[in-house]
Formats: structure tokens, C-alpha cells, sequence
């Protein structure tokens, strides 16, 4: 009898270890209010009729009359800057002639904030999201520019709800993401290159297993590495580490499970 119990207990432990739900399983959401943002400054400047983007990688400079620049090694393919009064420009972005971002940039009448409001659009859709950027001045204001020019520090982003929530599920030896925006990826948890839909930053994505709580997702562009996240699990909060290979900032995110 002793020996019969033994042999169902074992029994329910292992159903019950292969059905298990992962810690990454569910909905998530990110809050932006505990961000840890790099203190890298975005770096640009408008001069002469020219828009001087410093910080980007690799740098590039484009006529800001408002008509569509091609660019080169960007999550873009196509920009158009234009000044729209002393303290305010507009940019927009495209990607295979789809639109990416619209973005107004004001700086403010001391010239130490500047605010960015953005609208992003799904590359899978017609959906969009929107957000809002706060950046700091750092370093000299420039003279002899636009008002809007300089070094500037992220300091708060406030993002509509479809572009902080993310669904994800561990199925075996898999990862699928997913977002309201229509991104979306599968991949094996062994390393391997998978393809990602509608998404304009990255083309492939690879995801490692670390340990049960713990994974790293790397995300590449036309086969170069673009960034690295480490997400840990600890009960219903993941905390993300973002290491942008290509701009050298590394974020810090806090999402909750719904």
C-alpha cells in the first residue's frame, strides 16, 4: 500500500512539473513612471537648412525642407525634417514607404525642456500609438541654431496603452511575443535566429534561456546585433534591462502582469 501511494505521488509531481505555467506567461505592462533611462544624451541640431542628427548611429545629415530624405542604417529608410516656427520642428519617418513616426518637437521658452509627441504606426496595420517624451538640456545651448538643437537627456515618456502592454507565452522550447500593435515573433529558447512580423526596429530575434526566471532576447537588423534585453521574472514584476548596441544606451523597465 505504502509502496502504491508512493509510485501516484510521484505520478501527479512530474504531471504536474510538465504543465506547469511559465513565470513569463501572461500580459504584461510596463510602467513608465520607473524607467530607468540612460543618461546618454540625444544629440542633433538644425543649421543653415539642415538637420545634423549627432547622436544617430551612423550620424547622418538631411535638407530640412520637409521633403523625404533617404538615410542608410537607421530603422528607417526615408526622413523629413522641417522647421515649423523658432521652437518647434517637425520630423516624420518611413520604412519602405510606409510611415513609421510623425514627431513635433518643442522646446520650451527657457530652453532647458524639450517635449517630443509622438505618433507611431503599426507596420502590420492601421493602428497607431502615441506618446509623450520629456529630455533635459545638457551640456552648452548652442547659439547660431535652432532653438530646438542640443544635447537631451530622456527623462520621462508617457505612452499610450497599446504600446506598454505585451503578451507573452513559453510553449516547450518556444517564446512568442506579441503586442496590440500587431508585432509579434515565436522563437526557440536555444539561441536560434527567428523572423519577427510588423516590426519596423529589428528583422530577426533570438531568445536564450538563462534559468527558469530569467531570459535573454536579442534583436538584430539586416544580421547586426541592434539590442540586447535581459528579462527576469520575480512573481507578477519583470524587469527588462535594454542594451542598445547601436545607440549605447541601456534602459531599465518595470512591467506588472495584468
Amino acid at each position: 500500500m505504502i509502496k502504491t501511494i508512493a509510485s501516484c505521488l510521484v505520478f501527479l509531481s512530474a504531471g504536474f512539473v510538465a504543465s506547469a505555467q511559465s513565470p513569463f506567461d501572461g500580459t504584461w505592462k510596463t510602467n513608465t513612471a520607473q524607467t530607468k533611462y540612460s543618461p546618454k544624451p540625444n544629440v542633433f541640431y538644425i543649421s543653415q537648412g539642415w538637420y545634423h542628427c549627432v547622436s544617430c548611429n551612423p550620424a547622418f545629415d538631411v535638407k530640412a525642407d520637409g521633403s523625404d530624405q533617404t538615410v542608410s542604417g537607421q530603422s528607417y529608410d526615408a526622413i523629413s525634417v522641417k522647421e515649423s516656427d523658432p521652437n518647434t520642428i517637425s520630423v516624420s519617418a518611413k520604412k519602405d514607404g510606409k510611415p513609421d513616426f510623425e514627431q513635433t518637437r518643442s522646446v520650451s521658452a527657457d530652453g532647458k525642456t524639450l517635449t517630443i509627441k509622438v505618433t507611431a504606426h503599426s507596420m502590420a496595420g492601421d493602428q497607431t500609438l502615441t506618446s509623450t517624451v520629456s529630455a533635459k538640456r545638457t551640456g552648452v545651448k548652442p547659439s547660431g541654431v535652432h532653438a530646438t538643437s542640443g544635447e537631451w537627456q530622456i527623462v520621462k515618456v508617457e505612452e499610450s496603452e497599446n504600446g506598454v502592454t505585451t503578451t507573452y507565452k513559453v510553449d516547450g522550447d518556444q517564446l512568442t511575443m506579441s503586442t496590440p500593435m500587431g508585432e509579434s515573433f515565436t522563437a526557440k529558447l536555444d539561441g536560434t535566429d527567428a523572423t519577427t512580423k510588423g516590426i519596423f526596429g529589428f528583422d530577426t530575434v533570438s531568445v536564450k534561456k538563462i534559468n527558469d526566471h530569467t531570459l535573454e532576447v536579442t534583436e538584430k537588423r539586416n544580421g547586426s546585433v541592434v539590442e540586447v534585453n535581459k528579462m527576469t521574472v520575480s512573481g507578477k514584476t519583470m524587469t527588462i534591462v535594454a542594451d542598445n548596441k547601436v545607440t549605447g544606451r541601456t534602459n531599465t523597465y518595470t512591467a506588472a502582469k495584468k
